[in-house]
């Protein structure tokens, strides 16, 4: 197991210092954070693109059954360096697209520099603040979805 692709660029302290920040970044959002990290596409996703492959990912993880549908998926491609960052319809209709664009590009930058898991931490972080101003947490929120990073 260890001798797989996601642990060139990944610890498994990296994993729980990256479900920590989701856990933290969550505590002032009614938003759901998740990470998902697929080292490779299978034969049946070859002709798919990485908006289809996060798509696909979201709704496998059942982040569309949200109480208000605020789930959000920061989905990284590993093998092909590719990242997507996936907003449900509740946070679409109030945060910009170039809002996850540009966000997506902060991260990219950070993983250029190798720097993996800070990028996702600070994606995280910033995906926590940007919820909480539209969603902020509810006195009955309780954490749908697991904080525990994804491995496909």
């Amino acid at each position: 197991m260890k001798n797989r692709l996601i642990y060139n660029f990944f610890t498994d302290d990296d994993f729980l210092r990256i479900s920590n920040q989701i856990k933290k970044s969550e505590q002032t959002t009614s938003g759901e954070i998740r990470i998902s990290i697929k080292e490779k596409r299978s034969l049946f996703e070859l002709k798919k693109d990485i908006t289809r492959l996060a798509e696909k990912e979201f709704y496998r993880l059942g982040m569309n059954s949200t109480k208000d549908k605020t789930g959000i998926l920061l989905f990284l491609l590993l093998g092909e360096r590719q990242f997507y960052i996936l907003a449900d319809e509740g946070i679409n209709r109030k945060v910009s697209k170039e809002t996850w664009y540009e966000l997506r590009d902060e991260i990219q930058n950070q993983f250029r520099e190798g720097k993996f898991s800070s990028g996702l931490i600070h994606g995280i972080e910033k995906v926590g603040k940007i919820l909480s101003e539209h969603f902020p947490i509810k006195a009955d929120d309780k954490n749908e979805l697991s904080n525990k990073v994804i491995l496909k």
